[in-house]
């Protein structure tokens, strides 16, 4: 059996791979942030991490 301990965050355009224990998990997906996880509301860009790759 393999526990996942990192995964790429479920926003689509991000790259951040995220520590499972430490993501924002919502609708049962993983996310880097806050702000990837809300879908970058009001046109929020970036998620805080340098060099993610968001386009919002």
């Amino acid at each position: 059996m393999t526990t996942v301990t990192q995964m790429k965050c479920a926003f689509e355009s991000c790259l951040c791979v995220v520590d499972t224990s430490k993501a924002v998990e919502k609708d049962g997906q993983y996310f880097c942030s806050d702000v990837c996880a809300n879908g970058h509301p009001d046109g929020t860009s970036g998620c805080g991490h340098n060099g993610c790759g968001c386009h919002c």
